[in-house]
């Protein structure tokens, strides 16, 4: 884009009267403020170059204002003769002048709406005396007193701006128009319908929202209103604005209006800002060719536009843009969740005010079965793929209970259209309850006997899984069991974390191998990544620190990040006793109502999380290994935790499970729990060898790899080095040794038979 900058002559008449004089035009205001001349001499210019692609032309670069004075005899004249007056008068005149390219000028006289060219910068003076006294000598003495009555006059710019290379379209007769800036940072809306085919396979429908749509409608047309939808994630904000847009675009192309919608994401207005005020360059670019092409700007994300720009939201994009919003001169429309829109009102109240609130509540039951019914008919009439009954009820059931914090009909179209692609990769012709299962399992890691209500839980399966993965822990493995059981019968509160669980005990006994099993029994059946988040918290001994964890404004915090990539996980709070208090007041709300609202409204959601937090409080006066104990020791460690930690939140601690010292049975369980693994090791499979550990290499790691101070936590490093160490430089000195028996035996020192 190109930009063209008009003098503007202006003369302060009265205290409340300025005229304004276009300079190189026939225009001319008179109004209170300079602000408002301006203005409306900018409006007048962009109207007609947006409607006609007409612009008065003007190619002098930097403008001077000179005034000079001529002394003139007042003359009187009729058609016969003249009257001159017996004095003269010295009139002051503006002049305007500048250089047009290189050794060639212009000057414009804007009293009289005239200019002239030169070519030698040192005739200026006698050409503009010669031009001057001419007009004057033709002017009656009235209009000379007039003249003198001006006050000193001042000048200022204005700016349009404009495309000089314009291709004509000589078929339709007029220029072709472009827009980079758009183009570049934003893309039209609607797509053509071959680009619309490959971006979503899902109807661009807002069925049942008819109303919604009409309102929208009304407020851009007919007031030329800024427009946010409000409401929750999933009650089809998106689908009213498509719609809306769709039936302006007809509307306006049937009364041969021109316009178009843009639609950006706002980070992009700063992507590829380099330098200092380069980002506001970029949106007076952008909101003078949305203005040339009459367009209205669809923002995606809309609060993003007070997170991105300048330092916070007083100097951010937004307030950048509520000017123009102000004025008129730009048209927005965008959505935002009801807790987004209060936190808009809160950092930036200014910019919400310029908008029109459309509020969108989810939809009744009844109304969300009839959009379910007319999605299946679509896809059953577009693909030849049938959703049966069955898949619909289930897939409802399981979304309203397990995606509570999102709203019908988007997850639910969002689900299905999800299970379509699926079928269609695998050339089926029907979507029935097995895809339905088969997708949420993949989508949530939960396995399919806790989603279906057909299947029984088996209790002694149960227990025997924890059992064999928590050595040694009774306390423990009741209440992981327990939890699951809430969980299969829902009867876990939906609106909280499923489970929120302190594990209280020495080091070493076993609390982050809970948490990993019962992480890996819930969440470990679809998931390709670890269904555990586990956070240190001993790296946040600092109040400071909290924003790293939390996140402050446009950071995102690490627990912020690890549960917004994986909604549905275990997360596992290690050491948290390690953390500075404050902290622990920020996890409040995630530990009472499953949710953290960050500054600028956004919600993170922890309700399909199981949060563990471990901790070593009142262990100090524990032995590892059991002794006759003066006090109990779940009283000990109750009363320790309570000290440590605030009431409140003990209190929304769901369950404190006592972690008990390990006895020498259950170090040899667990040492047999590591050599079971060890033989899975890929050097032994790929050479098959069948590994037998002797009961003597056994005993020997129980008493190697057990400390009273660490528990069984020195146990692996045991293994690796009394036993993969030497059996490592065995194979290799026997590389031959494949598919036989091994057997591991020790008597004092390793012995390796095979």
């Amino acid at each position: 884009m190109d930009k063209i900058n008009y003098p503007l002559l202006y003369y302060q008449l009265k205290d409340d009267m300025i005229l304004g004089i276009l300079v190189g035009t026939t225009y001319q205001v008179v109004d209170s403020e300079l602000r408002k001349i301006k203005s409306i001499l900018h409006d007048h210019l962009q109207k007609r170059y947006k409607k006609l692609d007409e612009y008065p032309y003007f190619d002098v670069e930097k403008p001077k204002l000179k005034v000079i004075s001529v002394k003139i005899q007042p003359t009187y004249r009729d058609n016969t003769t003249s009257y001159p007056l017996g004095y003269e008068v010295e009139v002051p005149v503006p002049i305007i002048y500048g250089e047009i390219e290189q050794d060639y000028y212009e000057c414009f006289l804007p009293l009289w709406g005239q200019s002239f060219y030169y070519y030698d910068a040192q005739q200026f003076d006698s050409l503009v005396q010669h031009f001057v006294t001419n007009l004057l000598n033709q002017q009656p003495p009235e209009q000379l007193f007039k003249y003198l009555q001006y006050p000193n006059p001042q000048m200022d710019t204005i700016s349009l701006k404009v495309n000089y290379n314009r291709e004509f379209d000589w078929e339709n007769n007029h220029f072709k128009r472009e827009f980079p800036g758009l183009t570049r940072l934003a893309e039209k809306f609607p797509t053509s319908k071959s680009v619309g085919r490959t971006v979503s396979a899902l109807p661009q429908a807002a069925w049942e929202l008819e109303d919604k749509v009409a309102e929208v409608m009304d407020k851009l047309i007919s007031t030329r209103s800024n427009v946010i939808i409000v409401g929750e994630s999933g009650v089809g904000k998106s689908a009213v604005l498509m719609q809306v847009i769709r039936k302006v675009t007809q509307h306006m192309k049937k009364n041969k209006i021109e316009s178009s919608f843009w639609r950006i994401m706002p980070q992009r207005i700063t992507a590829s800002s380099k330098y200092l005020g380069e980002w506001e360059e970029t949106v007076e670019n952008l909101v003078g060719e949305l203005s040339m092409a009459n367009g209205v700007l669809w923002v995606i994300d809309m609060i993003q536009l007070l997170e991105i720009g300048g330092s916070g939201p007083e100097d951010s994009v937004a307030a950048f843009l509520m000017s123009y919003l102000q004025q008129d001169k730009l048209q927005i429309i965008g959505e935002a969740t009801p807790r987004e829109l209060d936190s808009m009102r809160r950092l930036l109240p200014g910019f919400v005010e310029t908008f029109q609130i459309v509020h969108l509540e989810e939809l009744p039951e009844a109304k969300i079965q009839s959009i379910l019914d007319k999605f299946a008919h679509y896809i059953d009439q577009k693909y030849k793929i049938k959703i049966t009954g069955q898949a619909m009820s289930l897939a409802y059931r399981l979304l309203k209970r397990y995606y509570p914090y999102e709203s019908f009909p988007g997850k639910g179209i969002k689900f299905l259209g999800q299970c379509l692609n699926e079928t269609q990769l695998n050339q089926g012709n029907k979507i029935d309850r097995k895809i339905v299962i088969e997708n949420f399992v993949k989508q949530t890691g939960l396995p399919e006997m806790l989603l279906r209500d057909d299947l029984l839980l088996d209790t002694k399966e149960l227990s025997n899984y924890f059992n064999q993965r928590i050595i040694g822990q009774k306390m423990a493995v009741d209440k992981l069991c327990e939890t699951v059981k809430i969980f299969k019968a829902g009867l876990n509160n939906p609106f909280k974390p499923i489970a929120t669980i302190l594990f209280a005990g020495p080091t070493g006994v076993g609390k982050t191998a809970s948490a990993k099993a019962l992480a890996d029994y819930f969440f470990g059946k679809g998931q390709t990544q670890s269904p555990l988040v586990r956070i240190d918290m001993s790296e946040f001994q600092h109040p400071s620190q909290i924003t790293r964890l939390v996140g402050s404004g446009r950071e995102v915090g690490q627990l912020v990040k690890e549960i917004r990539d994986k909604p549905f996980t275990v997360l596992l709070l290690d050491e948290v006793e390690k953390a500075d208090l404050s902290i622990f007041d920020a996890l409040l709300t995630v530990l009472d109502e499953g949710i953290m609202v960050d500054a600028y409204g956004r919600t993170t959601n922890f309700r399909n999380t199981i949060i563990i937090m471990t901790s070593n409080l009142g262990a100090s006066n524990q032995k590892s290994i059991g002794f006759v104990q003066t006090t109990d020791p779940q009283a000990q460690y109750r009363s320790a935790i309570e000290k440590h930690f605030r009431p409140e939140f003990v209190n929304r601690i769901d369950h404190i499970i006592m972690f008990n010292p390990l006895s020498q049975e259950d170090i040899i369980l667990i040492a047999k729990k590591e050599l079971e693994e060890l033989k899975k090791r890929e050097g032994f499979l790929k050479r098959n060898l069948n590994i037998h550990f002797s009961d003597r290499v056994i005993q020997h790691l129980s008493i190697i790899g057990f400390d009273e101070r660490y528990g069984a936590r020195p146990l692996q490093r045991a293994v690796e080095q009394a036993l993969v160490n030497p059996i490592a430089s065995w194979l290799l000195e026997h590389p031959n040794i494949e598919n036989r028996d091994i057997t591991i035996d020790y008597d004092g020192t390793l012995i390796i038979n095979s």
